[in-house]
């Protein structure tokens, strides 16, 4: 029933940029918290942007001034655009939705920072 599909991910050389998109299902999208996530090789997921139904926004202190997420309604899409990537950068981006019938995720993108 819930879909969730991350897209954008890929190699860039350090210093680049890239738009990551997630296309959710369903008719409330409007109404639901969003946000994206990582998870490097040997750690644990982790926050890197959260927003709100009315589109407040929250970032982690490692991508903050560097990212920004963003939301359309009418195209059920939340984006994250990642601007002078680092290497650290490296990780499956993961997009989550917050239902009232719980917690949904995405299958990720991979997003590759190296020369």
């Amino acid at each position: 029933q819930v879909q969730l599909v991350e897209s954008g991910g890929g190699l860039v050389q350090p210093g680049g940029s890239l738009r990551l998109s997630c296309a959710a299902s369903g008719n409330f999208f409007r109404i639901y918290n969003m946000g994206w996530y990582r998870q490097a090789p040997g750690q644990q997921r982790e926050l890197v942007a959260s927003i709100s139904s009315g589109g407040e926004t929250q970032y982690a202190n490692s991508v903050k001034d560097r990212f920004t997420i963003s939301r359309d309604n009418g195209k059920n899409t939340v984006y994250l655009q990642m601007n002078s990537l680092k290497p650290e950068d490296t990780a499956v981006y993961y997009c989550k939705q917050d239902r009232v019938t719980g917690i949904y995720w995405g299958k990720g993108t991979l997003v590759t920072v190296s020369s």
